[in-house]
């Protein structure tokens, strides 16, 4: 197989990691009590979106790993999570995120169908599927020591982190009222 397959592949995972690290920004933005920085139509639009395109980029991931030749991954090994050859934890990793991913992609397509709290709960499997995919691009990627990429993830892990700190962090108690 050319080497053209396992640059895409490659580029597929990287890519669908911007893309989901920017969506996740997005949702914790729409997440928020505070009011966003922009109508809140346009973030879920956009938000929505870029995770299809994620879902896109995956297909190009997951696709090229399996028309590649070089390390030969099966239908079996990209669906079971923990069972393939290389890098068995890192890829199932990968696995996981992007079942978990299908599982959030579907609670959205039926969500005016199920009570606003299921889909919510639902929903949290998003932080699964973030954490997953983080690990498994730190632990799988053959970029993963390339100055470009870690720039590139640390950047992601940091502006998930910052989206992530007022969902997580303790109410501020308002000031008492001097006389």
């Amino acid at each position: 197989m050319s080497a053209t397959v396992w640059y895409a592949a490659r580029a597929g995972g990287v890519v669908a990691y911007v893309l989901l690290s920017s969506g996740s920004v997005l949702g914790l933005t729409l997440s928020r009590k505070q009011t966003p920085p922009w109508p809140k139509f346009a973030i879920e639009d956009v938000h929505r979106f870029i995770l299809l395109l994620t879902g896109a980029f995956l297909t190009i991931h997951v696709g090229g790993i399996l028309v590649d030749t070089y390390v030969p991954f099966s239908l079996g090994q990209v669906l079971v999570p923990f069972t393939a050859g290389y890098r068995p934890f890192a890829t199932g990793l990968g696995v996981v995120a992007l079942e978990l991913l299908l599982a959030v992609a579907l609670t959205n397509a039926v969500r005016k169908q199920i009570p606003r709290r299921i889909w919510r709960k639902a929903h949290y499997a998003s932080f699964g599927v973030w954490g997953a995919a983080t690990l498994h691009a730190a632990l799988a990627g053959t970029d993963r020591g390339e100055p470009w990429f870690l720039l590139l993830y640390l950047g992601s892990v940091g502006a998930v982190a910052a989206a992530a700190a007022p969902r997580f962090s303790p109410p501020r108690r308002p000031e008492p009222r001097r006389a």
